[in-house]
């Protein structure tokens, strides 16, 4: 019997694993007997921040990635093939649709049993994966840190508000991909020069909610729109509001342009792309009313802050995931460092491919590095002048010298072989 703990993305993706492998499984979840500050459902795998996967482009990192994730049958990868939205080069989900259909799949499976409760106390001699996830609960972080000696595991995070389609004025918005790549599958919000550094200085003067401790322990990747202007009033312009290749329908080149992306089946609900935030609510409204196209915004959910929970891993875990002092746990999630959806399913698959190998064998059996898999799990247990969740890309592979678009090509080709081989030796 196998106890995971935490039924997010790496904890389904580890369950599910592990289950089919023919292990019983106890997978526990506190929702809905305790919440965390940034769910609002009980069920398994929910989005909290993007509804993205991001590319599909099997020469992209992150694609490369879930390559990677099919080979061993990703619950998650499949799931978001049945509830995927249009999103150009994008994978991109119905989030309500796709956490329903986890959770069904998890609850229905014979070789998993679903416990809603906290855990607070770890067994040292139980097989156990914690894939508590970026919100792991207060008595489970403290009893981590007590059985690890870790002195923090915080930083922050931020959540980009969620807009009702119906309130989007598409005479002045309009779809479009950019570059025209793929399906026109973004909403853009137009801006001009006056318009945006009228936005820009109401967005940096508006008052915001900082928890204690927030500037020093922010993730670069989930930077709230509000903070990374305050680095320039053309920083945005290189970022979230880049107007490159996003000409409007007359030809005529935007300022900035402010995207958003289709959260559901139905097209009810767009996400704002990159404006994760922390101001106040009120604030917010105020301030996304000021761009062309939301004058009339209703907004669904509200950006909001949070704290997230990660170990400083190079301390603690092995690349299979595994506690180096005991061999029994494994971490898997945001938990562990990795950051992202994708990344945190993977880590859920590497931790699970790895305790079953130790089951079985009694050794672990580590993916390749050459392995988009394997190269994570060699930063997460790999020393660094600063460790910082990291998403999947392609400086965490050992290079290859060419040229830009064939060293992506052979990124592919050399992960693909190895994993192949890996798994043609695998228990």
């Amino acid at each position: 019997m196998i106890k995971i703990i935490g039924a997010g993305f790496a904890g389904s993706e580890a369950a599910y694993y592990l289950a089919n492998k023919g292990i019983k499984v106890k997978l526990y979840e506190m929702r809905p007997v305790k919440q965390t500050p940034a769910h609002v459902t009980s069920d398994f795998a929910e989005l909290v921040c993007s509804n993205s996967f991001r590319s599909n482009d099997p020469l992209n990192a992150v694609g490369l990635l879930k390559e990677e994730m099919r080979k061993f049958n990703s619950l998650v990868l499949d799931t978001a093939e049945i509830y995927k939205v249009p999103a150009g080069s994008s994978l991109a989900v119905d989030r309500i649709l796709f956490a329903k259909h986890v959770t069904q799949v998890i609850k229905n499976h014979p070789n998993i049993e679903v416990i809603n409760e906290e855990v607070t106390t770890l067994n040292k001699d139980e097989f156990t994966i914690i894939a508590a996830g970026p919100l792991a609960s207060d008595k489970l972080s403290l009893e981590i840190k007590e059985h690890l000696q870790e002195e923090s595991l915080n930083f922050f995070d931020a959540v980009a508000p969620i807009i009702d389609a119906k309130s989007i004025n598409m005479d002045i918005a309009y779809l479009k991909s950019r570059y025209d790549k793929d399906v026109a599958a973004y909403i853009n919000c137009p801006m001009n020069k006056e318009e945006y550094e009228a936005f820009y200085h109401a967005l940096i003067t508006a008052d915001r909610v900082v928890p204690k401790d927030f500037e020093n322990n922010v993730f670069e990747g989930c930077m709230p729109v509000e903070d990374m202007a305050t680095r320039g009033i053309q920083t945005l312009l290189y970022g979230p509001l880049k107007p490159v290749g996003l000409r409007k329908p007359n030809g005529e080149k935007p300022y900035a342009v402010v995207q958003l992306r289709q959260d559901d089946l139905n097209k009810t609900m767009y996400n704002m792309v990159g404006f994760q935030t922390h101001l106040k609510w009120g604030e917010q409204k105020r301030i996304i009313q000021m761009i062309p196209g939301l004058e009339n915004a209703e907004i669904l959910r509200y950006g909001v802050i949070h704290k997230n929970t990660y170990l400083e891993s190079p301390k603690h875990l092995n690349n299979a995931f595994q506690v180096k002092n005991n061999p029994k746990w494994f971490f898997a999630g945001q938990i562990s460092g990795v950051e992202g959806y994708v990344e945190s399913a993977a880590s859920g698959l590497n931790a699970a491919i790895n305790l079953y190998n130790y089951i079985k064998t009694g050794k672990i059996n580590p993916l390749p590095k050459d392995t988009m898999m394997g190269a994570m799990a060699r930063y997460i247990s790999s020393y660094h002048n600063t460790f910082v969740p990291m998403n999947a890309n392609f400086g965490l592979l050992d290079e290859v010298i060419a040229k830009k678009f064939e060293r992506k090509q052979m990124y592919y080709e050399r992960a693909m072989k190895a994993l192949n081989e890996y798994m043609s030796e695998a228990v």
